[in-house]
């Protein structure tokens, strides 16, 4: 796996900042096959920009889950980055996410730009800020990854914006929702779930007992909307060998 550090100017921030950059690339188990072997690609890798919760920053995924793992199994890439204290959503944030950094990634990596190829997902307040992303800009993503996120309660404008697309009669990606019964958010994410469904939304929900607000959970599910994901490009199908 191909592990970036990233860190560089940032034109919306106005300073220097990190993100951390999982390309797959090859494994041990693929040094054994048919020579020669090559780092070349025969296409750009489809992406996945996680977005961290409250309270964390974009390492968490990283130190707390198996999303490398993940990632390299299903041939796809991971963006991760902090949002401090704005929710991804706010001021610069919103377009450090939705615009400089796909354009980073992209243009220095071989990571896909095509709407298609692009997923955006995130737990806690990550989840409700990726649902604030795909709402904002519909056709820029292929599916979109909810994980125990109390939407509603952090007010972000999110149920207007269903609204609007629901009177509009816009087409919204797949959604992936998934939330432990015991979590704090359970009651918010069904209401929000809900929400979605009238509009029209592909809604795919997962309802999982005996779990709470914990990374154990979390580590599941990103495993479960990275297999999930609608895909189209040249690896979908393909799990790789660890």
């Amino acid at each position: 796996m191909g592990h970036f550090a990233c860190n560089f100017i940032s034109y919306t921030l106005h300073r220097a900042t990190t993100i951390d950059v999982i390309v797959p690339s090859m494994s041990i188990p693929e040094t054994g096959g048919p020579k020669p072997l090559s780092h070349r690609l025969d296409a750009k890798f489809p992406v996945l920009y996680l977005l961290h919760g409250g309270g964390n920053d974009y390492t968490t995924w990283e130190r707390y889950t198996q999303i490398e793992l993940f990632a390299e199994e299903n041939s796809i890439a991971v963006v991760l980055m902090s949002a401090e204290d704005k929710r991804f959503t706010e001021g610069e944030y919103f377009d450090f996410v939705a615009n400089e950094v796909p354009e980073y990634v992209c243009s220095r990596l071989p990571i896909s730009d095509k709407p298609e190829d692009r997923f955006i997902a995130g737990l806690s307040m990550g989840g409700g800020a990726a649902c604030y992303h795909f709402l904002k800009n519909p056709d820029r993503f292929g599916a979109v990854g909810i994980l125990s996120s109390g939407i509603i309660r952090y007010n972000i404008g999110c149920e207007a914006m269903i609204a609007e697309h629901k009177a509009n009669g816009k087409k919204l990606p797949p959604i992936y929702m998934a939330c432990g019964n015991k979590d704090h958010n359970y009651l918010d994410i069904q209401q929000f779930r809900d929400l979605l469904i009238d509009a029209g939304a592909d809604v795919t929900w997962v309802d999982v007992p005996d779990f709470n607000h914990e990374w154990r959970f979390w580590n599941l599910y990103i495993e479960q909307f990275l297999k999930w994901i609608p895909r189209s490009d040249a690896y979908a199908g393909k799990k790789r060998q660890c």
